[in-house]
């Protein structure tokens, strides 16, 4: 890896704060395969799905 970076730390942080400045409740940042920085931005509020317990954890804590 000897090309220089597309993008800093710094690029990253203006993009999630000007998305949610800009009024999204939702903001994800990733890199696609060329290494480009792609923005996901969403203003439906994020499900929280909680977890059902692991029938297996009760092998588990008899140890």
């Amino acid at each position: 890896m000897t090309a220089p970076a597309r993008f800093t730390k710094t690029d990253i942080k203006r993009a999630l704060s000007g998305a949610r400045e800009a009024g999204f409740a939702r903001v994800r940042v990733g890199i696609d395969v060329n290494g480009n920085m792609v923005i996901d931005a969403s203003d439906d509020p994020m499900t929280i799905v909680e977890a059902t317990p692991n029938p297996l954890d009760r092998l588990l804590k008899g140890r």
